[in-house]
């Protein structure tokens, strides 16, 4: 499925957009509601998610209106912030309402933001009802791409990553036979040039500097580790079907391109602008249009020198784990995202070092039988046993 290929026609889009936001308390969800905020004209939040911040929900139903609201964690059901959800609100609770919002007949376009495996039960949902689909959850895609991508119609998938968002403008209006290669672009994180011996000093609260963007912790840590870079080039293997091998991480320190696209004549085509996630989060809710920015527009004289230089995989071993686990495909890409969530979070309390991250991830992987792929329920199972060896794993370390 080349998403790129056929759009939706502009006679098909709502005016206003109604759009389901899931993870709405995060990084990607609080900006999306910024984007609607600018747009109220144009995007209509009709329903909200998220996982515990039930405060954070209801505020934002009562700002815009929200008629279905969904908390997935069944233990906040008795809190107080939610009686304060506007009247006539819809509320649920549990992984089962989160997905039911994606096919509401009041939903046009979900954003799909929520954490982890989380989102593939919502986006599969979002897919089978025709919804335009925005995700931003790259976890969903690879766990689960050879599942999502047949369900995926035409027109319907804009994928809101910086890296895929900037890739499908690179592509509107291009022949996917004459694409040569993706070139991913990436930061470096906070620990560009450093050796694989001083990785193993790297304290959290470093990983955690970002040198150019302000996202989620778990994330933040996957851009120093450069297992955010390894998740993304399967999330374009998927997308965009192209071989893994035919997308390369450029290390581009300055984050003003965001990626680009060669093709079979040697051209390439690259998108620019400014580091704010609300750019691409605006494109994916706007295509084919565009809309007026969100922000400040990077004055190109001014801009500085662009620099290009390869990643070091023999120091930050998740890159090439991730590669290793794409190419494979089946369920190790569900294994080895789920050791990595494991071993972030135990780096994020503390608990192991920057490099056993890829150690745990390297030690689960080799622990996994690969098989083919067949359903949402076997990511559950592949995704729980991946878990349970990383944290034996990690508990043999300590």
């Amino acid at each position: 499925m080349n998403i790129f290929e056929d759009t939706l026609p502009r006679s098909e889009r709502t005016r206003p957009m109604r759009v389901a936001i899931l993870g709405c308390s995060g990084s990607i969800g609080t900006q999306a509601l910024d984007v609607c905020r600018m747009h109220p004209d144009k995007l209509s939040v009709t329903a909200l998610a998220v996982n515990s911040s039930c405060d954070k929900v209801v505020a934002a139903a009562r700002e815009f209106g929200a008629v279905h609201v969904a908390v997935a964690d069944e233990a906040r059901r008795s809190d107080p912030a939610l009686e304060e959800l506007p009247p006539g609100c819809e509320l649920g609770f549990g992984r089962d309402a989160v997905t039911r919002l994606a096919s509401l007949p009041d939903v046009d376009c979900v954003l799909v933001a929520v954490a982890g495996e989380a989102g593939i039960w919502a986006s599969a949902e979002a897919l089978r009802a025709g919804k335009v689909w925005a995700p931003a959850n790259k976890e969903a895609l690879v766990i689960a791409g050879d599942l999502l991508m047949p369900l995926c119609k035409p027109g319907r998938c804009l994928p809101v990553d910086s890296e895929h968002n900037a890739i499908y403008q690179c592509l509107v209006g291009e022949r996917h036979a004459e694409v040569r290669r993706i070139w991913l672009t990436c930061s470096g994180g906070p620990f560009f040039g450093r050796t694989r011996e001083e990785l193993e000093h790297a304290a959290a609260a470093q990983a955690l500097a970002h040198p150019t963007w302000t996202m989620g912790p778990k994330i933040t840590i996957d851009s120093a580790t450069l297992m955010n870079k390894g998740l993304e080039v399967i999330e374009a293997h998927h997308l965009f079907d192209v071989p893994i091998d035919d997308v390369c991480v450029l290390v581009h320190r300055q984050s003003r391109i965001h990626s680009a696209v060669e093709f079979a004549d040697g051209s390439v085509k690259a998108q620019l602008g400014p580091s704010d996630m609300r750019i691409p989060i605006q494109y994916a809710l706007s295509y084919p249009e565009r809309w007026a920015s969100p922000a400040t527009p990077v004055d190109w004289r001014d801009a500085g020198a662009l620099t290009f230089d390869h990643p070091d995989t023999e120091a930050f071993r998740c890159l090439p784990l991730a590669l290793e686990a794409g190419r494979a495909g089946g369920t190790l890409p569900c294994a080895m995202n789920a050791a990595n969530e494991v071993a972030n979070a135990a780096f994020r309390a503390g608990t192991c070092g920057f490099c056993d991250i890829d150690r745990t991830v390297e030690a689960v992987m080799s622990a996994t039988r690969v098989e083919p792929l067949d359903s949402v329920e076997q990511v559950d199972e592949v995704d729980a046993l991946a878990r349970t060896r990383a944290r034996d794993y990690l508990a043999r370390l300590a």
